[in-house]
């Protein structure tokens, strides 16, 4: 017998992506602006070079407080904005198809904390692996 509770809780995962690396950080509930902003000062304190940002129109992307913190970069992060409804270009949406089919494919959790554990571990496994990274780049490319 399959039993299952659901509630509304969640787990969210933002990343960015290098030629050769990802990085990742996991958030209970949804992501909004705040967390947008914390990813992109750690991205800036572990890169610690000017940082290229390409992402999707998220509203949490786009919104003004993130203009704000980027605009008092002074030029330390640079923006661009996929095409709408083009999930397909974007390097990172293979990361998290690569997670769910391959990396954690029919796991059910007992809640949210083993479900973080469980990510956790898969993403910094899939780090690890550079020419898996590349390919997330070439399956973009191909479209």
């Amino acid at each position: 017998m399959l039993q299952y509770s659901f509630s509304w809780k969640q787990l969210s995962v933002i990343a960015g992506v290098s030629f050769w690396r990802f990085y990742f950080r996991l958030y209970g509930g949804t992501i909004r602006t705040p967390q947008v902003i914390e990813f992109l000062k750690a991205l800036q304190t572990t890169i610690g070079k000017k940082l290229l940002i390409i992402w999707d129109r998220l509203q949490a992307h786009r919104s003004k407080l993130v203009r704000q913190h980027v605009e008092a970069q002074r030029g330390a992060i640079a923006l661009e904005y996929l095409p709408a409804y083009a999930p397909e270009l974007n390097p990172v949406e293979y990361i998290w198809g690569y997670l769910k089919h391959h990396a954690m494919p029919n796991f059910c959790a007992r809640d949210l904390g083993d479900l973080a554990h469980r990510a956790r571990r898969h993403l910094r496994s899939m780090q690890r692996r550079s020419t898996l990274v590349c390919a997330f780049w070439r399956q973009a490319e191909l479209f």
